[in-house]
């Protein structure tokens, strides 16, 4: 039989599984087996509240999926770990399909990813190759595995151990979440939570959003397992709100791969071989689209190795182009921020200013770069884009002309999966969570509702301020989002009403002591007692201010014939004016009596009772 010209190798991996099928229908037995491992216990930082419960529900997922052995394990210290991983690499000799599921803390240390015990110290940097299991040990252990190799990491949280560890050397780099991995066997995937370099969330439940979804579409019966996870994606970018997003690492070859065997179908597959005869240029579409659902370079080199020319060629050419400009991007932002951290530890240890100057102007450099990079990416994005969009056009247009004669459902099910990847997140979607990050960073207070407002604006202008950045603060984008996320801790600084001081990352009233108020340079201040003072009368004013213009008259000179009373000197009694005096004769001196009083009568000298002198008178 003669094969039509272009890929055949698509149209033969179909035809040998149909006859797999008829033949072999009751004797589908691959082996499947699963280790499942959750740490929450970590005895030397805080427990962890949701691996363990994870790691629980993903041993149920497989073992109700029919797996053939599901070993699940829960806080494992390093021995534990090494044991288990030695005793699954025996069940996995002769398996078809080997998983190896992890929640815990993870470590990138210099670009390598480590699995943490219960039981490490990490005092040191140096002390993840003793106290860790390298993520390398994982792949030693599934690596007999004949059909899929898969490893599930639900560890991209952030890193406790990072904050007390010892750095022995100053280049040696301790990054957040994990790093980004290119597994060098074949038929091998790395699952990641979140994409590497950014950090995952738990979730509010009892379960994270990541082994939710994990749950819910990895045993769908028939779905390959590459589709499995790109719904995977979107249902934890959906539930996240666009601020986690799993990724997945390595790569496949063209058949299908599921973890769970789709049911017997005898009917379409009879059927089958009366379809009408591919084209080439079918071929070309079909192998292209299967190449775009994969979604990485390994996929597009190996379908332009079939197809170096022509239409599907040169849409090929533009995706890898995406990617060549993604991982420049991946690779800018991880520069700039260890650049940035540089920095920050050069002025929290108080480093010459020079060595300060020099960081800063790294920091600046790598922020640059990065942003080159962003824009570089979004050049790319948006060129594939436009094409795609182009060819989903055109195929929309071919079949709706073939509509009348065969209806085409297979390629309508590939539109549409091949849309939903493609397809960016929506415009609301993409400014609440630039809002959401914007208030993490200190810089929005209003809600993050979805609204590119003008208060929205000016908080990303107020971040451009402190930040140092040149993001345009008429509209939200990825990039926009992407560089805020940047920024681990708070950029704008906190601005709080009278009344209120900053208190980390909050306002909080100022009481101030009893005795004390509160002033307007916004500190307490001791209250002055208040002092009596007197007041004028208003009324008394003019006349005491003439009293007191007024001057003085001088008092009389005293005169010298003015020592002795006179008998009338005054309106008063005479009895009243004498009382107390003492008066004298030749036989001394006595009392005043009551009632008398002195009276002079001339002669001088010592008064005598012949009635000169001072004489007493009672009447």
């Amino acid at each position: 039989m003669d094969r039509p010209k272009g890929s055949g190798l698509h149209r033969f991996v179909v035809a040998v599984a149909a006859v797999l099928l008829l033949a072999c229908q009751p004797a589908f037995a691959e082996k499947r087996v699963a280790l499942v491992m959750g740490n929450s216990a970590y005895q030397n930082v805080a427990a962890l509240p949701n691996p363990v419960n994870d790691a629980s529900v993903m041993a149920s997922t497989l073992k109700a999926a029919g797996f053939d052995f599901v070993d699940f394990r829960r806080d494992l210290s390093a021995v534990e770990t090494r044991r288990a991983l030695r005793e699954f690499g025996d069940h996995a000799r002769d398996a078809d399909i080997a998983v190896v599921y992890y929640a815990g803390h993870g470590i990138e240390v210099d670009g390598a990813n480590y699995l943490v015990p219960v039981d490490a110290r990490l005092e040191r940097d140096t002390d993840v190759y003793d106290e860790a299991l390298s993520l390398d040990r994982l792949l030693v252990a599934i690596e007999p595995a004949r059909k899929l190799r898969l490893v599930i990491l639900d560890a991209c949280r952030d890193n406790p151990f990072a904050k007390s560890m010892k750095r022995t050397l100053a280049t040696r780099a301790i990054g957040q979440g994990l790093a980004k991995v290119e597994p060098t066997s074949p038929n091998v995937l790395i699952a990641y939570s979140a994409k590497a370099g950014s950090t995952a969330a738990d979730g509010d439940g009892k379960n994270s959003p990541f082994t939710l979804a994990l749950s819910k579409f990895l045993p769908t019966p028939g779905l390959d397992v590459r589709r499995a996870f790109g719904y995977v994606r979107d249902d934890v970018l959906k539930t996240t709100n666009n601020r986690q997003e799993p990724f997945v690492y390595g790569s496949l070859g063209g058949e299908d791969v599921s973890l769970v065997p789709a049911p017997a179908k005898p009917a379409p597959v009879a059927a089958a071989p009366a379809a009408a005869a591919p084209t080439p240029q079918s071929e070309a579409r079909r192998d292209y689209e299967l190449a775009l659902q994969i979604g990485n370079k390994s996929a597009m080199n190996a379908f332009l190795a079939q197809y170096p020319s022509g239409y599907y060629a040169s849409l090929a050419r533009l995706q890898l182009e995406k990617f060549a400009a993604e991982d420049a991007r991946v690779t800018a932002t991880e520069k700039a921020r260890i650049a940035e951290q540089e920095r920050a530890r050069l002025v929290a240890e108080g480093a010459q200013k020079t060595q300060q100057a020099k960081a800063e102007a790294d920091a600046k450099a790598a922020e640059q770069a990065r942003l080159a990079a962003e824009q570089a990416k979004q050049a790319a994005q948006d060129q594939a884009a436009a094409a795609e969009q182009k060819r989903l056009a055109a195929d929309k247009a071919a079949a709706g002309q073939a509509a009348a004669a065969v209806p085409p459902p297979a390629p309508a099910d590939k539109t549409t999966t091949v849309a939903a990847l493609t397809a960016g997140s929506p415009q609301a979607d993409i400014v609440k969570s630039v809002q959401t990050e914007l208030r993490r960073v200190g810089c929005l207070t209003t809600a993050a509702d979805g609204d590119w407002n003008a208060a929205s604006q000016r908080s990303l202008a107020q971040f451009n301020r402190y930040a140092g950045t040149r993001l345009d603060a008429r509209t939200a984008s990825p990039d926009t989002l992407d560089a805020v996320k940047l920024k681990q801790s708070r950029v704008c600084p906190l601005v709080c009403e009278h009344g209120y001081r900053a208190d980390g990352d909050r306002c909080s009233r100022i009481v101030c002591a009893e005795g004390s108020f509160l002033n307007d340079d916004n500190a307490c201040e001791k209250r002055r007692e208040k002092k009596p003072v007197a007041k004028r009368d208003t009324d008394d004013r003019s006349p005491r201010r003439e009293r007191a213009l007024r001057p003085e008259r001088e008092p009389p000179a005293p005169s010298a014939a003015m020592p002795r009373p006179q008998a009338s000197a005054s309106a008063r009694s005479e009895a009243d004016r004498d009382r107390g005096k003492i008066v004298c004769d030749n036989t001394g001196c006595k009392p005043l009596l009551h009632g008398c009083h002195i009276e002079y009568r001339g002669g001088g000298g010592v008064p005598t009772y012949a009635g000169v002198g001072n004489v007493q008178v009672c009447n």
